[in-house]
């Protein structure tokens, strides 16, 4: 299984001057106070859950606002993520940047390679375009399944998850039960978008160049696209679809659920 695909996606006209931080940061009313509440609520899970906790990152800008976050405040928080072997090249390069800029480790979840082997061999590589159901069994293996592992001896788990993204993240809880027994702490949950890139601008926070290409969400490179002006937030995942545009990781109190 290979670990790393190359993005094939070019920028769209003019991204080549621009960038995600020029385009979104900036200062808004109330954004110190929303800082220091999410540094208290990190605080607050250490104090908690001590060992058991754990950052789930997807690498986009709202988890390493928050990777940043954790060790600028020197909180003993483990950060991990999945590989799911159909990743950007550019987002897996942000786990060595990570690790160089903050001098902290990394684990990384991969799916089981002969579940994914098996799959592609009976449905191809393309399955994810051809049914939903088809697509959502893809993002069982390839995530669901190594987030179980990764989550596993864990009494709480720090997300992304922020009410702008969408209308079915519009009511996203600071705390909530994640139906398997944890915590799911979603401290950035009441940020906006110029919030997350005026932190990013301030601090200097590494992130995916992809986010300079009109890519808000990104999550495997076969399923993110682009969007355009005007579009959603999450309209460049599984652009193909007329879903949710969910992959199963948030399904609160259904299933367990890394910001994808």
């Amino acid at each position: 299984m290979s670990g790393a695909e190359v993005s094939s996606l070019s920028p769209l006209p003019g991204a080549a001057s621009s960038s995600a931080k020029s385009l979104y940061a900036r200062q808004t009313t109330g954004f110190d106070a929303r800082l220091a509440r999410t540094v208290e609520l990190l605080r607050a899970a250490v104090a908690m859950h001590g060992a058991g906790l754990l950052q789930s990152t997807s690498l986009g800008a709202e988890d390493m606002v928050i990777t940043d976050l954790i060790a600028r405040h020197a909180l003993p928080v483990a950060i991990a993520t999945l590989d799911t072997g159909k990743l950007h090249a550019e987002t897996l390069a942000l786990i060595p940047a990570i690790e160089a800029k903050y001098g902290l480790k990394v684990e990384v979840f991969r799916p089981a390679a002969e579940a994914v082997i098996h799959f592609v061999r009976t449905n191809g590589e393309d399955a994810m375009y051809r049914s939903l159901a088809l697509r959502k069994a893809c993002c069982g293996l390839r995530k669901l399944e190594p987030l179980s592992r990764m989550l596993a001896g864990r009494s709480a788990w720090i997300t992304g998850l922020r009410r702008e993204q969408s209308t079915n993240r519009a009511e996203v809880p600071f705390d909530e039960d994640d139906g398997q027994g944890r915590r799911k702490l979603n401290v950035l949950a009441e940020w906006s978008w110029a919030d997350v890139w005026h932190y990013i601008e301030q601090f200097d926070v590494p992130y995916n160049p992809l986010h300079d290409q009109f890519m808000p969400s990104i999550g495997c490179a076969p399923c993110t696209r682009a969007i355009a002006v005007g579009e959603d937030f999450r309209a460049g995942r599984w652009w193909w679809e007329e879903s949710s545009k969910e992959c199963g990781l948030h399904a609160t109190n259904k299933t367990i659920g890394v910001t994808a």
